[in-house]
């Protein structure tokens, strides 16, 4: 998986006047999860723009802090997907990308989530499926379809690949590959696995191009006579 780097600065401020004041100001607020579980009552130091959450009896510290758009633009709008190498006051951390949150009507990135990564720990990431060949049923006059352009996996962030390959070679027409169908070396498949991620359909071409019942019979009723 391809790297990104990305710099942040802590975010200390919270609530709506604070969080619309830095927007304003040009900032994305962002918060990155899963960075620490900690026993409580928690007797440790926060740094600056790291919160304590409880829940459950259980600690967690994550960290509030603000990109600007410049540097997460290449990460947000593209359809690749990165590790992202977090550096907040000179300490880098790996996270993914989790979560973007948009304007309802203008598509302004109004928040963004992310989640560390752990190496001996596994994550849980959409990837972007990628078709490989010429179906035949393409080659029948059908219509090649990608239903499922992403694919959620589990694995170890070292075993997640940029995209995942499916071979549609053999795909003929009317046919469909199905999550059940894919297995790749170390991850965990989670969509369905009766979900469709391609398919071959029959056009109007197709259709035009089959013989029909009486066609077909028609040169062997010859042959006998």
């Amino acid at each position: 998986m391809k790297t990104f780097k990305l710099e942040g600065k802590p975010r200390t401020s919270v609530g709506k006047k604070a969080v619309s004041a830095l927007r304003k100001e040009g900032f994305i607020p962002a918060v990155l999860y899963g960075y620490k579980s900690v026993e409580l009552p928690y007797e440790g130091k926060l740094e600056d723009g790291q919160v304590l959450i409880e829940h459950q009896g259980k600690g967690t510290i994550v960290t509030n802090f603000v990109v600007t758009f410049d540097a997460i633009r290449k990460l947000v709008y593209t359809p690749d997907i990165f590790a992202v190498e977090l550096n907040i006051n000179g300490k880098v951390q790996k996270a993914i990308l989790k979560d973007i949150q948009l304007h309802p009507v203008t598509d302004e990135i109004l928040h963004i989530d992310f989640l560390t990564v752990f190496e001996d720990k596994p994550i849980t990431i959409e990837v972007p499926v990628v078709l490989d060949g010429f179906a035949v049923g393409v080659r029948a006059g059908g219509k090649l379809n990608l239903v499922s352009r992403k694919l959620k996996v589990k694995g170890l962030l070292e075993n997640i690949p940029e995209s995942l390959h499916i071979n549609v070679e053999n795909l003929e027409l009317g046919k469909a590959i199905q999550v059940k169908h894919l297995q790749y070396d170390n991850l965990t498949m989670l969509n369905a696995p009766d979900n469709v991620v391609c398919a071959v359909v029959v056009t109007r071409n197709a259709m035009s191009a089959a013989p029909t019942a009486t066609e077909a019979a028609a040169p062997e009723a010859n042959q006998a006579n």
